[in-house]
């Protein structure tokens, strides 16, 4: 009986602990998982047993759990140590199967770090005193993870070189083809350096996003120098790159989605940094869009902004979209366009030092410009688009012809370079709502083949010198507001008129006047209306100022000093001496016109049209 008691006794214990077992597990799978309902079938518990086994079976190994531990590998010349979990050696290759953290440090004379895992796990890469060589492959090759992150360690130096040829790659469409070549997202960060020499290709690419937090970067490529073909995002970092083709790219089209949404692939975002390009292409590439918030960049294609021509785009900043520059600091020396968008471009701020053999600002479609210290010390012509508007900023420009023209869209601008010549459009216009404006050309100083309408803001030209182009050149120039001073040859020019509400005064000269040589309107009393000394030999002057009215008596006078200090040879106030009268004149139109000179005309303007 006392048997029977102690047997029975042992199977309620060993019956409670398996139920206690069972149920403890249960609940942890209840709670840790899906409401009951949704783990039932019609068999009842067997979703829940198929529930349990899954969780029983999945192991801390599984590819897609990221482990707590370290797993350090180093690279002794010709061999490697593995210390921890994830990662396995074959010959001068280390494979990292399983997302974890994984620090590399020492020397591989010829191999490789390949990142093979599964399409959900997250692989982090610390790079700590490392130099790998990999003579017909990439150094560094993720093939497969959903994100890696590589982290340059605390003052640590790192390089990796690849070879000049892919013994996989047949062609160079083929995958790998860069020192750091990834499929998936990737991302760069960390205070150590990074020197990075691609011989076969791309020095940085990734086919998905490409992220750069921080880290002294220095890439060399026989072609692309930082890819990122989806995206490209740098956050920080300072980043040197010496390319054979473009310096940094983003080249994935922007296809639209089912519900037509575009994508935004193909997008270069700078919100930062130091970053300094040297390129045979493009210096900053993008399929579709750029934004550069903050930074300080300089960029340099071809040599000494010496335009070349050919189908080899050599511009600083190009997009096949869109451009919106927010902010940062531009040190610019391009033989292509200094900054081109196929299609608009916005600048809202910045600090630009510009010299192109090309175009400086060019939007295809539109160009706004909302502020920033624009400086362009040479182009072919200074900005261009079929729309500009000018809301504010400071713009100083040079050019070897137009200071601005307007003109219709042109069509396949994205490739090459090409001096295009604009046609008229009813649709082009320059907007002139503000800003303080300074235009030294030798062509037209402004070229609209369409209007121009001002409403405020200082506008300042000086050029050009040959009878053949005017300072001013449009089908039509309303001025309500604003400075307006534009000295130039009489052949060609022009002033504004129809529908103007400000007052305009065309000064001509019988013959021209050197460049320094003061320009000046008083009232017959002596009250300075404007003083200004042009930059170029000039015999026409086109004024206007809201201090213009109709009935009032003013001279003009020329040559003489100002006390008064200039700012791009427009003076205010001090006192004028040793001046010539040219002549006296009243208002008694919204355009009026003062001196001999010219080649005849009318309509607002004396010199006739002189299209192209």
């Amino acid at each position: 009986m006392k048997k029977h008691r102690l047997a029975l006794s042992l199977i309620i214990i060993v019956a409670a602990s398996a139920f206690f077992v069972f149920t403890h597990t249960k609940r942890e799978l209840v709670l840790a998982g899906p409401p009951a309902e949704n783990n039932m079938n019609s068999n009842g518990n067997l979703a829940k047993m198929e529930l349990m086994t899954s969780v029983i079976a999945e192991s801390p190994q599984n590819s897609n759990q990221k482990r707590t531990s370290i797993t350090t590998i180093d690279l002794n010349g010709k061999t490697i140590a593995v210390n921890g979990d994830g990662a396995t050696v074959s010959g001068s290759k280390v494979l990292i199967s399983s997302a974890g953290t994984y620090s590399i440090s020492g020397t591989l004379a010829d191999g490789q770090i390949l990142v093979k895992t599964g399409k959900s796990a997250s692989v982090e890469i610390i790079l700590n005193g490392v130099t790998i060589n990999c003579s017909n492959n990439s150094p560094v090759y993720i093939e497969k993870a959903r994100k890696t992150k590589i982290v340059l360690a605390d003052n640590s130096k790192n390089r990796l070189t690849d070879g000049s040829v892919y013994s996989a790659n047949k062609t160079k469409k083929d995958e790998p083809n860069a020192a750091i070549f990834s499929k998936d997202d990737l991302t760069i960060s960390g205070n150590g350096s990074l020197e990075v020499t691609g011989n076969y290709d791309d020095g940085i690419a990734s086919k998905n996003k490409l992220t750069i937090e921080s880290g002294i970067i220095l890439v060399n490529s026989a072609d692309d120098g930082i890819r990122g073909k989806d995206s490209l995002n740098i956050k920080g970092g300072n980043i040197t790159v010496v390319a054979k083709g473009d310096g940094l790219k983003s080249d994935e089209k922007d296809v639209a989605a089912q519900d037509k949404t575009p994508t935004r692939d193909g997008k270069i975002t700078i919100s930062g940094g130091k970053i300094n390009i040297t390129s045979k292409g493009d210096a900053i590439q993008a399929a579709s869009y750029i934004n550069i918030k903050s930074g300080e960049l300089t960029l340099t294609t071809g040599s000494n902004a010496q335009y070349v021509g050919g189908s080899v785009s050599l511009k600083a900043i190009s997009s096949g979209d869109n451009i919106v520059i927010d902010g940062g600091t531009f040190a610019i020396s391009s033989a292509d366009d200094a900054i081109h968008s196929n299609n608009t471009l916005t600048i809202n701020g910045g600090t630009f030092d510009i010299a192109t053999g090309n175009n400086g600002i060019l939007g295809d479609s539109s160009l706004v410009i909302n502020g920033g210290d624009i400086r362009i010390s040479t182009s072919y012509e200074g900005v261009e688009s079929s729309v500009v508007k000018i809301n504010s900023g400071n713009i100083h420009l040079n050019s070897s012809k137009n200071g601005m023209s307007i003109r219709s869209p042109r069509k396949g601008s994205g490739t090459g370079g090409g001096r295009w010549r604009g046609f008229e459009s009813g649709n082009n216009c320059l907007y002139i709502n503000g800003g303080y404006i300074v235009i030294n050309a030798n062509g037209d100083g402004i070229d609209s083949n369409g209007a121009i309408e001002m409403t405020g803001g200082t506008l300042l030209i000086s050029g050009p010198t040959s009878n053949m182009d005017g300072a001013l050149d449009f089908n039509s120039f309303k001025i309500t507001g604003g400075l307006l001073i534009a000295a130039g040859s009489s052949g060609m020019a022009q002033v504004p008129g129809t529908g103007s509400t400000q007052n305009s005064v065309m000064v001509y000269f019988d013959t021209y006047q050197a460049e320094g040589t003061l320009f000046r309107v008083q009232t017959s009393d002596g009250s300075e209306i404007v003083s200004f000394t042009p930059q170029k030999t000039y015999s026409s002057v086109a004024f206007s100022s809201p201090k213009l009215t109709i009935g009032t008596a003013y001279d003009v006078f020329y040559g003489g000093s100002s006390s008064a200090k200039a700012k791009d040879g427009l003076y205010a106030g001090g006192t004028y001496s040793s001046g010539t009268k040219l002549i006296s004149f009243t208002p008694n139109s919204v355009t009026t016109f003062a001196g001999s000179g010219g080649m005849g005309g009318g309509g607002g303007f004396r010199g006739g049209r002189g299209r192209r």
